[in-house]
């Protein structure tokens, strides 16, 4: 069994979509969590793109910051320690498999890379990025949740691909400082990627309604349905 063959996790169509499948919607969940966790917000997306198909693979390993007998809970990598170096490793291992699952899956239901949005929370906003500028191919989009911008030294040495993103996070976010979307933003214009930035007031490290709406607009708009 690959790494690949591990990548399963939740789908989702809206009982109203047709039967052609006219966008991909890729979840990448964060630290400790698994498919499941972001699979909940498909029916909100499915009322701005109602034909598309929603997907949440289960990250490459199990947590390893979760306890050994736990049934579920998942990481792209290890994040016990979280110096930009170590990060950027991490990222650089996992960034294969993830952008192959991609590509299967494009390949799946037989779409094009401008039908295809990632959208990561925490750790997987991190990889969304990372996967997303990495691509021979430029997909539609990326929206990413509380999260950061892992390898920004590298950035402009590795990128090969722009697609527009959308980066939402909360002023009162725990666990990653609210400082690192200025950081983000700053090194992705700086590589001529175009940047949306959201902070939500009085949101911790966490997806709220206002969150959600500001992600349906953006999908709406990069995948032009009106």
């Amino acid at each position: 069994m690959t790494k690949l063959d591990l990548l399963n996790g939740p789908t989702y169509r809206s009982e109203d979509s047709s039967e052609q499948i006219e966008q991909l919607i890729i979840f990448i969940h964060g630290l400790g969590a698994d498919g499941n966790d972001l699979i909940g917000l498909a029916p909100y997306f499915s009322e701005v793109c109602p034909n598309a198909m929603f997907i949440a693979p289960n990250g490459l390993e199990k947590c390893d910051m979760m306890p050994m007998q736990a049934e579920s809970g998942y990481q792209w990598f290890s994040l016990q320690n979280r110096g930009e170096e170590a990060m950027l490793e991490g990222a650089r291992i996992a960034e294969p498999t993830l952008n192959s699952f991609i590509d299967q899956q494009i390949e799946k239901y037989g779409l094009r890379e401008n039908q295809v949005a990632l959208i990561g929370f925490s750790q997987g906003t991190m990889m969304s990025m990372f996967c997303g500028t990495r691509r021979k191919t430029e997909i539609a989009g990326i929206i990413g949740f509380s999260g950061q911008l892992v390898g920004k030294e590298v950035l402009k040495n590795e990128i090969t691909s722009y697609p527009p993103i959308l980066l939402i996070n909360g002023d009162q976010d725990e666990l990653i400082p609210i400082q690192e979307q200025e950081v983000a933003v700053k090194a992705l214009n700086q590589e001529n990627i175009s940047v949306e930035n959201h902070i939500v007031i009085g949101l911790g490290h966490s997806i709220d309604l206002e969150g959600i709406q500001l992600a349906q607009e953006f999908l709406s708009k990069i995948f032009a349905i009106k």
